[in-house]
This record gives C-alpha cells, sequence and structure tokens, in this order.
C-alpha cells in the first residue's frame, strides 16, 4: 500500500462536499483547527453551493473533488461531511493524476465508498473525523486526526466489551460505514477481505436492516477469512413497533460464531463524540484480551 506523505507546517488542504450540503459556518471551527495546525485551507470551488440535499449537482461535486485529486500542491483531501452522494460520483473519477502524486483523502460514514476504492488502487487513507462535527467531539478525536496526518503512529486501547472474543490479528485495516461497505459489493470498489482487519459502524438504522446487511455480508464471504473483526459504534438505532430480539452486538456474535478471529465490540469508531482515526490500508495489530483491546497501526 502507498501511504501519502505526512503534513508539515505550510502543507495545503483542500476541503470539498462529495455528499449533503454544508454552510460556511459549519466549518469556522474546522478550519481555525487546521489553520492552527500550521496548514493551508483550500476551499472546493462549489463547497457551498446546493442542490437539493447536497452540496451542488453530481458534476459540481465530481468537479470539486476532480480537481483536489489533480492538484500536486494539495496533500490532503477532506471530506466537509457526509450524509449521502459520493457513492453517484466516483464511478465518473478519474484517479490518474492523483496515483501520480497520492495525499491522504480524510472522512468516514458515506465517504466509505471512498476509502474502499482507493484500497483497491492500492493507497492508503483515513477514516476520521470531518469538519462539519468538529464541534461536537471530544478533544481526543480531533488529536487523533491530527497525529495521522502528521505521520504518527496509533496506539489505541479500549477498554473491554462483554461479547469481545480474545485473540491477536495483524492484517491490513479496511472497512467503516456498514451500508456503504455493503453496497459495494459486485462493483469496482469491492473489497478483498480475506486476511484483513474488518472494522463497521452505522448510523439511524433499523435493526433488521443491519441484520440483513450484515447477512449479506456473510453470504457474499466477507466474514468468513478476516483476520480480526472490530465492531465500532451504531448510533440512533431504531426498532420496529414490534422488537426484532437481539441487538447488533448479539447479531454479529452469532453470526460469527462459526470462525474463529478474535473480534471485539463497542470500538470509538464511528458517529458518536469520541470517534477515534483509522487508517484503511494500514497494516495493523489488533489484540483482545481480558483486560483490554489495543489496536496498533
Amino acid at each position: 500500500m502507498i501511504c501519502p506523505k505526512k503534513l508539515e507546517e505550510g502543507s495545503k488542504v483542500g476541503i470539498i462536499a462529495p455528499a449533503k450540503k454544508v454552510s460556511r459556518q459549519d466549518l469556522e471551527m474546522a478550519i481555525q483547527i487546521l489553520e492552527g495546525w500550521g496548514l493551508e485551507v483550500v476551499l472546493g470551488k462549489h463547497l457551498f453551493n446546493s442542490h437539493n440535499q447536497f452540496s451542488g449537482t453530481d458534476a459540481e461535486r465530481r468537479e470539486d473533488l476532480q480537481s483536489m485529486l489533480d492538484r500536486p500542491d494539495i496533500q490532503a483531501i477532506i471530506c466537509a461531511r457526509g450524509g449521502y452522494g459520493t457513492i453517484r460520483i466516483v464511478d465518473k473519477l478519474d484517479f490518474q493524476g492523483f496515483l501520480k502524486s497520492p495525499k491522504w483523502l480524510v472522512g468516514f460514514s458515506d465517504i466509505t465508498v471512498l476509502h474502499c476504492h482507493l484500497y483497491n488502487l492500492g493507497v492508503e487513507s483515513i477514516h476520521g473525523v470531518m469538519p462539519l462535527l468538529f464541534p461536537k467531539q471530544t478533544e481526543q478525536t480531533i488529536e487523533s486526526l491530527h497525529q495521522v496526518l502528521f505521520g504518527n503512529d496509533s496506539h489505541l486501547e479500549v477498554r473491554p466489551a462483554a461479547l469481545n472474543r480474545l485473540g491477536v490479528a495483524q492484517g491490513e485495516l479496511i472497512g467503516g460505514n456498514l451500508s456503504l461497505f455493503a453496497n459495494t459489493i459486485g462493483t469496482v470498489s469491492e473489497v478483498d477481505t480475506k486476511g484483513k482487519i474488518l472494522f463497521l459502524e452505522d448510523v439511524n438504522e433499523y435493526v433488521y436492516h443491519l441484520d440483513r446487511m450484515m447477512i449479506h455480508l456473510y453470504r457474499a464471504g466477507k466474514l468468513s477469512h478476516l483476520a480480526g473483526l472490530v465492531i465500532g459504534q451504531f448510533t440512533e438505532i431504531k426498532d420496529n413497533e414490534i422488537a426484532f430480539g437481539p441487538n447488533i452486538n448479539e447479531i454479529i456474535s452469532e453470526l460469527v460464531q462459526e470462525f474463529d478471529y478474535p473480534v471485539c465490540f463497542d470500538f470509538p469508531v464511528g458517529h458518536e463524540i469520541h470517534n477515534l482515526t483509522m487508517v484503511c490500508g494500514r497494516s495493523a495489530k489488533l489484540t483482545v484480551s481480558k483486560e483490554e483491546v489495543l489496536l496498533n497501526f
């Protein structure tokens, strides 16, 4: 995997919105923090456009992302927010210029499709907090993004969860939002999960839909040959009037019981205030013990 160059004081970073609309006011805190890190912030031409729920038409959002991919002076592309829309433009992007001058791409949730796509191109990318959410995040969340962008290794340590399965795994980190990850199956963005450490999170879904997507991953062979499984935060989950029954952790625990890789639950990655940075494509070591969970990359 290609690791883009670490940022340093004076590096230019571009902010674009490949999905839902966003305002300048929404981004003020993040821009101040990024500039406080010594970075020069470059805003996409159509960043604050509006087209229905999107930050501009498909063509405008694609133009902004393509421009940042092509510019050799931009060292990181930071997605302002998620929502929905990135999957509408990914197949019309040209990555030839990007591959000549690889740079960090940052985001999560709807941006998962880009992480999967870049993984298949052999380039690491950053699953991390986006500017819209900076005001709602813990200091550790924002600092974890800072550390990764500037080239520092990560050593994440969290408390054990009740359904964890103990063990040690080594492999490349892949994954992100469950809905988007499942929707890459059968496309050019689909990722081979064999020997990988898969991490998953989601937001605002019904329990039965989460069950259906996890079964889809199982049936597609995405869970059978993993090195390890990291289950993140599942936020604002809804249930039917007649309760589905098991919660998401119980659903996943039962679904993977036939496999022998380590599994950890309630990892701080996803749509909560504590959303630690992960590097997609980075070789990592996952240690799940009775006392703690360690993820080093």
